[in-house]
This record gives C-alpha cells, structure tokens and sequence, in this order.
C-alpha cells in the first residue's frame, strides 16, 4: 500500500454494508442488481444524478453477435484487430461468448431496442465490424434507454443510493484488504460532507477520464476519479496511454472546450460519407472498410487530412439520408446539429477528432478483481483486455454489462466478512497537496497540446514538465513555501488533484510507448513495432507520488481460479 490519501476532513458520518459500488452507468447498476438480487446489502454511490454517467450518452449501441450467420468467433476477430496486438484474448473470448446472453438479460430487465417489421433485433454497423451486431434503441439513444431501464430496475428493488456524492479514497483494513470508501456528499440530504461506506468489496465503476483534455464527449463528472483513487490505493493502472478520441466530434470552434456533441459512428454505419472541404472522400483507398475503419484509422486520416489542407476540421456528408431518416433514425444528432445552426439534411456536418474513450484502466482479472484484495473496477474505469490499444465501436457497453455480472458472482462466492477500517483521514502520513481549482485548465491545456491525437517525444516532454511545475506548486502552497495560502479541501481541489495524477501518469505511458500503436500516435514514431510493442505497460504510484512504469506481457493479471 501507498499510504497516498487526498487532504480531507475526517468522516462525520458512516455506514455500513457488504458491498458499495461507486458509479451508476450500465457497468456499476448492472453490478448493483446483480450483487442485490444475491442478498447483499448493497451500496450505490454516483457523482451526480443516477443517470448522469457517461452511459446515457451512448449514442450508437451495443455490440453483440445477435444476427443470423453472426458468431462470437467473428465479433472476436473484429475485435482483435481493431486492439492492434494488445487485446489479451481469453478477456475477449469471455466478452463475445456471454455477450448475446448479457443482452438478453439486460433486455428482461427492461430496457427496449429497436426492432425490425418481424419483430427481430434491429442491428447496424459501426467502424471495424464486419457484420450488422450494433443493437439500438431509440434510433440514437441507445444509453439513454439503457440507463432508464437499470435506474427503473434500481429504484423498483430500493438499494440504497447515494446522489451527488464524490468518492474520496479507499478504506482498508490491518491487513490491507479493502474496508470501504470515503466520500463527500453535495448538499444537504441523508447524509451531507465527508462521510465514509465501509464495506469488505467495492466496485469502481466511475466511467473514464476524458476531462483531462480541453475538448471531449466525456460528461462533466468524468474527471479520472476512480483511476487516482487506485492509483493512490497501490493498485496498478495498465494501457491509459490508450485514449480514443472519436473521430466525428461536432465541431463547434477551435476554442471550444468541455463536452462536446458526438455524431455517432452509426452514422457512417448507415452510409454517411467523410468528406473534405471540396467534397471529396479522403477515406477510399486508405483502408478496405473506408468510413467504418477502425476509430484509430479514421481519426489519424482526418488529422492527416486536416493538417495536409490546413484546415480546421473535415465533414461527415449524410444529406443523401433525406429528412425522415434523419428524424426517424438519428433524432438525437439531428436535434444537436440544428442547436447549433447547422441542418445535416441540407448542409455536410463539421467534424473533427475529440477525446472520447480510455481503452485502459484499473488493471483487473476475469472476475474484476485488481491487484487491491476487494476492490474490483468494472466498465471504462477498467483495463480488463479487451480493448488492446483501441477500442472496437459499442464494446463498451456490452464490457460493462459482461463484467459486471462476474464481479457480481465472485463477490457473491467469497461474500467477505466487514472488517474494520484501519486508515482513514488523520491515520495515513502522506495527504495529497491539492492544486488550486484554477489549476484545471492548465492541466487541459497541457494535455490537449502535448498528448492529444498526435504526439511526440518533445510535446510529451513538454506536457509532462507543465504537470510536474503543477505538482511541485500544490505542493509547495501546501507547504507554505510559496507564501500561498493551502488551498482548502473541496470538490474542485479533489476533481483537479485526480486529474492532475491520471495526466501524469497517462503521459508517463506515453512517454514510454516509443511507437505507434492504435489510438496512441507517435508522429516521431510513425511505425508499429511488434518486436518490442507488443507489451502493455502498467503504472503504479511509489511513496514519492513519482509514476513507475513496468512492462508486463498481458493487461490483465493471471486469474486466481482456473475455472476462468
């Protein structure tokens, strides 16, 4: 164990169960149901709202072989290609053998998907597939109505669920297994401030980390809580040099910052066209999938294409759908163009690359287990294999929901005995100095310049000197050496102190990764190099809070049982 610990107040309140899950998208309520439906008291603690997660933001689908002719077997190929070498196989062979089943449930649970005249799973394309597995529902609002099934299901087995609540870091026990959470909850309720959870297994399920650019499709609460909180609990982190950025992000100016609208890839899915300002298609001949290449390959070409012809972004032409497809079967990103002045059934739509997907994570087995005994991670908070170093389209969501069952079944098998927490704020000797919250957009700024779509071993070099001049300010104001006064503990200080650590450690990996590999691109380093390459590097944080990085030759640590 690290001894690492954000400054905080001691906890005023606590209570007490058998699991406490943190997060409320499709990984985290599935876990929830699951772990419920066991007997186990069960915990839920989400950052905002239920359904504020990144989940209800899914726009294209969920991938799964569900078709006629369609079998795991393929939806395994596609999905070790697009990985580019780095996708540890049994993780995806797990993933696309329960996927069909995993879906099957989600959709007695009660979410809805669209259908064909005969009844049949409507099911489209998206980049990298080779066949029609992306099911669908509500024509673009596929994570909306996932999420509105699971937070029904939630609310209709009354768990108990904590809103508006930030998890802080991991309680554990005299022997270092996990003990619980400390948390802060925002606003007056059941239970307000710095409380605690204490609970033998948590589950970190808190979505991705897209907020440590300047530009993402990342939700405002995406800001790498559960990474850092691992990160500073000894857990390993493993791939998070790995960010897909989308390649057809609404383009809303080159200043533009925070979340920003996404134009999903089921839009090429169903014959959309990538032009550039003449109107030609630049993807024909790049790759044999053309516009439904994988994300990495499309996202480079429109970089490419960008820089070749000066250009601010490129355009995704779909006027040829015609009004009522538009309204019947993309409503979501029709209604988003026209807010923002632009009309996809007359005029091409302006896209560009933007931050999107953590293809890695907390390093974690086939059950979800990290290397933390109890703590599992579950969902893009996760590095479980399957993404490699790019993530196929609409894996993610299915990965939530596969693994989230087997996190829910090893807990329910071990069902540990409560200990009692033996660290906790005022017990470790090593608190975080927090950053001042004006801090963030520096981090952002640093990022998105230095470990954006293109990278180099300058504009890594140059990132991770801003990073450290951060780190060494916070704490030196901590100190009281820079003659600022400390900054005072609070839910802007914690959001900016994860996202300072999850940067350093992103470009530490990056540094690292001396190729060009999937969705992370070394324009020094333009090759892929398989005779080195083909490792995946895992993070830990030393005492000093310095990242140390590792190679190791899967993502995923060896399971425990041989029944996986």
């Amino acid at each position: 164990m690290t001894g690492i610990r954000l400054t905080a107040p001691a906890p005023g309140w606590a209570i007490d169960a058998d699991v406490v899950v943190v997060g409320s998208g499709v990984a985290g309520l599935t876990t929830a149901l699951r772990c419920a439906a066991a007997g186990l008291d069960t915990v839920v603690v989400t950052k905002a709202r239920l359904d504020d997660g990144s989940t209800r933001w899914a726009q294209g689908g969920i991938a799964a072989a569900l078709g006629e002719g369609d079998t795991p077997e393929q939806h395994l190929d596609d999905t070790l290609v697009a990985g580019a070498g780095l996708c540890d196989e049994a993780a995806v062979r797990t993933l696309v053998t329960e996927g069909p089943d995993a879906v099957r449930r989600l959709i007695s649970t009660g979410a809805h998907f669209d259908t064909t005249d005969s009844g049949d799973i409507a099911l489209t394309r998206e980049g990298g597939h080779h066949r029609r597995r992306i099911a669908h529902a509500g024509g673009d609002a596929t994570g909306a109505e996932i999420s509105r099934a699971l937070v029904g299901a939630v609310r209709e087995a009354a768990l108990h669920t904590i809103e508006n609540a930030l998890v802080l870091d991991l309680l554990t026990d005299a022997e270092g297994r996990t003990a619980g959470v400390s948390l802060h909850v925002m606003g007056e309720g059941q239970h307000d401030g710095v409380g605690a959870v204490r609970a033998p297994s948590v589950v970190l399920a808190t979505g991705g980390m897209g907020q440590v650019f300047s530009a993402t499709t990342n939700p405002p609460v995406s800001t790498g809580d559960g990474v850092a909180l691992a990160l500073r609990a000894g857990a390993e982190v493993s791939d998070l040099e790995f960010v897909q950025f989308h390649p057809t992000v609404l383009f809303l100016g080159a200043d533009s910052e925070g979340q920003q609208p996404l134009v999903s890839e089921a839009v090429r899915g169903e014959g959309a066209h990538l032009v550039d300002g003449d109107g030609v298609r630049f993807m024909l001949g790049q790759h044999e999938l053309a516009e439904l290449a994988p994300r990495d390959i499309v996202a480079k070409a429109i970089t490419r294409r960008m820089l070749d012809r000066g250009a601010e972004h490129m355009y995704l032409d779909a006027r040829h759908f015609g009004a009522a497809m538009w309204e019947q079967r993309f409503p979501t990103i029709l209604a988003a163009c026209r807010s923002h002045g632009i009309d996809p059934v007359t005029e091409p739509i302006p896209v560009a690359p933007a931050a999107h997907y953590a293809s890695g994570g907390v390093r974690t087995d086939l059950r979800g287990r990290t290397t933390v005994p109890g703590l599992y991670a579950c969902g893009e908070v996760a590095c479980t294999g399957v993404h490699g170093a790019n993530r196929l389209a609409s894996n993610s969501l299915l990965e939530g929901l596969v693994f989230a069952e087997r996190i829910a079944a090893d807990i329910a098998e071990a069902r540990p005995s409560r200990t009692e927490p033996a660290n906790g704020p005022g017990a470790w000797d090593a608190p975080v100095p927090l950053p001042a919250p004006e801090t963030r957009a520096a981090i952002q700024r640093a990022m998105t310049r230095g470990a954006g779509v293109l990278r180099s071993a300058d504009s890594l070099a140059a990132a991770a000197e801003e990073l450290e001049a951060l780190h060494r300010d916070a704490a030196a104001d901590a100190e009281g050496a820079s003659g600022a006064k400390a900054v005072v503990p609070g839910v802007d200080a914690w959001e900016v102190a994860n996202l300072l650590l999850v940067s350093r450690v992103l470009v530490a990996a990056a540094r690292d990764r001396e190729e060009t590999r999937g969705c992370h691109w070394r324009e020094d380093r333009p090759d892929r190099d398989d005779a080195h390459g083909r490792r995946h590097l895992v993070v830990r944080i030393a005492p000093d809070r310095t990242p140390v990085v590792h190679r190791t030759e899967t993502a995923a640590f060896p399971p425990v049982r041989p029944s996986d």
